[in-house]
């Protein structure tokens, strides 16, 4: 999200091999009939400083691939976004800052949750178009709401906290229209090696978390 330049030089140079990579993927996702294609992930000042090459960036793609389009803000940066009206979803990476217990409630997250579900309706309403969660998801920790988007291996293994919070987070959005849906951070194809009880990352593979997600998608 900090990544700048200073020099325009610099800046034409990463745009210019951005664009290649980002083209690349379109095509691939244009001949694997993908539904829905990504166009970047957390560029919070990339965003900011160059509006006009995503704009262009933005019609490339169109012209590589037919699918529907939306990019993955980080929760502190997708208000500020400009060129959300040139795509279909407004993605949401939704690690907000929901609760300081150490083993949140469903609904002390859910609760923590709501002022930030005001603010997604807000622009979901005033663009036309619905929220996308590009990611969601909380570790399997101790204290895992208070700053969710760390990704470092320390804090104790909680399990209960995990599925806490996914249960408030499906409790808070689940029912709401202007929310397309959302894909679950962080799922390895290894499933036999991934996660498990003494494990604390994001993975809810092998935890209370993944029963957690497998009942509410089945209701």
């Amino acid at each position: 999200g900090e990544h700048t330049y200073q020099k325009e030089e610099d800046w034409l140079r990463f745009e210019n091999s951005f664009a290649q990579y980002i083209l690349n993927y379109a095509k691939m996702a244009e001949e694997l009939d993908v539904s829905i294609f990504c166009i970047g992930t957390e560029w919070k000042e990339f965003v900011l400083a160059r509006p006009s090459f995503w704009e262009n960036l933005i019609l490339d793609i169109k012209n590589a691939y037919s699918g529907k389009l939306t990019y993955a803000a980080n929760w502190d940066e997708y208000p500020k976004v400009p060129f959300w009206d040139k795509l279909d979803f407004i993605g949401v990476d939704a690690y907000f800052p929901v609760s300081e217990e150490e083993t949140p409630s469903a609904a002390n997250i859910a609760k923590g949750l709501n002022p930030f579900k005001l603010k997604l309706k807000e622009i979901s309403d005033s663009l036309s178009k619905p929220i996308l969660f590009t990611e969601y998801g909380y570790r399997s920790r101790n204290s895992n709401a208070i700053r969710p988007w760390e990704s470092d291996r320390a804090g104790s293994p909680n399990e209960q906290a995990q599925a806490n919070a996914l249960q408030g987070f499906y409790d808070c959005f689940w029912e709401e229209d202007f929310i397309a849906g959302g894909f679950v951070w962080k799922w390895f194809h290894n499933y036999e090696q991934s996660g498990g009880a003494e494990n604390n990352g994001f993975t809810p593979q092998n935890k209370m978390a993944e029963e957690t997600i497998r009942k509410t998608y089945a209701n």
